[in-house]
């Protein structure tokens, strides 16, 4: 009896999934556990692993593919039993048209068969995400084609609706009247939000190559233009004098590795002042929630990882139950699987503030992106040295910019200020004496 595996749901709000890349064929095997396929979501990308041993007997959905949560993606069949009793795979195409989950057999007698691709049922049926896209985009989701599964329009429908919807001004006729212009507005907050009108498409010359997007960037693209579009950004920068830290660095790192199998950096020594910025200030430990504020109170902390399949957010749970050397064998950890597509969906899930090295590429000012519902994204950049006037005289020190984005709705500029203020005195309270256990 074949195993159905269904697209799991990859966060609390998390309602479909696109399929990003199948990591096993029809006819290969795979271990329990093993991951199965990569799945892109507007929360996560993450790979799904599976739940038996077994030969993967068919698939269900095609790669880059939005499904929703529960909907059969592919079947294997179990470790010794025979695959020729099981129905020939499912060809891409029909992929499209798999329903959600088998009701219950007391529900199949009393349900009508299920309907083909532009049912009525579930074309009706918009996940917050779409409605959402669909407002921001001025788009009726009744009038999209829907390409998810029986039909459903999903994000990427939306998207593409947006992208051929023609430029509103250019359908306005030119008139020759004489224009009244309305009596001026006084100041003061406008009365509702201002949509952003939708993107204008790119103008493709005959020698220009197309790109099309991964499921990945697709996710990503989604994911900062609703932060930056939802999210009222502010932002702050402070300077760190960090030469003692540079200089503990340099005479621990040698016996470091040794000792402890991994390197010293200076993300461990960030991660430890983010984390006491986070207890002095709890107002930045929150997230957004339309009516509310939701204080967190673990502290789980997300690190921006670059990855040759675009920008990954593993999280560090329990930050503040970890010291120095913990923070250093947990980040890279984090980092090194990141890179080599293993991490699992609890490292990438449970967030509650986000910490981006930037400085690692030699930025020195950067103005982050809030990874919503977070209320703030904090910089790290690169340390430079620069002469500074230290009691009236010239010193050469080593410098680092520390920059932070936050969500005005939830704090205003003094929660902020004194956020950034703590993590430049625990950076600059580093010294000789300073232990890393």
């Amino acid at each position: 009896m074949a195993e159905v595996v269904l697209m799991p749901q990859l966060g609390e709000s998390v309602t479909e999934g696109t399929i990003g890349q199948w990591l096993k064929k029809v006819g290969d095997t795979v271990e329990k556990y093993e991951s199965l396929l990569e799945v892109t979501t507007d929360k996560v990308n993450a790979e799904v692993p599976a739940p038996i041993g077994g030969t993967v007997s068919k698939i269900l959905a095609e790669e880059g593919q939005t499904v929703a949560v529960g909907t059969p993606i592919c079947e294997i069949t179990a470790s010794g039993e025979s695959s020729a009793d099981t129905a020939p795979a499912v060809a891409p195409a029909a992929a499209k048209s798999a329903s959600a989950p088998a009701a219950a057999p007391s529900e199949m007698a009393q349900q009508p068969a299920p309907e083909t691709t532009g049912s009525k049922d579930l074309r009706g049926r918009y996940s917050p995400a779409v409605r959402r896209l669909a407002e921001e985009n001025h788009i009726n989701p009744d009038t999209v084609t829907g390409t998810g599964a029986q039909g459903r329009v999903t994000r990427d429908d939306i998207l593409r609706a947006a992208a051929a919807k023609p430029v509103e001004a250019a359908q306005v006729p030119v008139s020759t009247e004489p224009v009244t212009r309305p009596d001026p507005v006084p100041p003061g907050p406008p009365s509702a939000p201002v949509s952003a009108p939708a993107a204008a498409a790119a103008v493709i010359d005959a020698d220009d190559e197309v790109v099309p997007l991964s499921s990945v960037r697709k996710v990503i693209a989604d994911r900062m233009m609703r932060s930056k579009a939802t999210v009222p950004h502010a932002w702050l920068m402070m300077e760190v004098d960090v030469t003692s830290l540079v200089a503990l660095r340099e005479s621990l790192k040698e016996e470091f590795k040794a000792r402890e199998g991994v390197s010293l950096t200076y993300m461990p020594f960030m991660l430890r002042a983010v984390v006491q910025a986070l207890k002095a200030v709890p107002e930045m430990n929150a997230q957004w929630n339309g009516d509310s504020i939701v204080l967190k109170k673990h502290v789980n902390i997300g690190m921006a990882t670059a990855t040759d399949r675009g920008l990954i957010v593993p999280v560090i749970k329990d930050a503040d139950q970890k010291n120095i050397v913990g923070l250093a064998k947990a980040s890279q950890d984090l980092v090194k699987r990141a890179r080599s597509g293993r991490l699992t969906m609890d490292d990438l899930t449970g967030g509650t503030f986000t910490v981006d090295n930037t400085g690692a590429i030699g930025t020195v000012l950067t103005y982050p992106i809030i990874n919503a519902p977070e209320v703030g994204i904090v910089t790290m950049e690169a340390i430079v040295k620069r002469p500074v006037v230290i009691q009236d005289m010239v010193a050469i020190r080593s410098m680092m910019n520390v920059c932070i984005s936050f969500d005005h709705r939830v704090v205003d500029g003094a929660e902020a200020g004194k956020f950034i203020q703590v993590i430049k005195q625990n950076l600059e309270s580093i010294g000789p004496s300073t232990s890393l256990y």
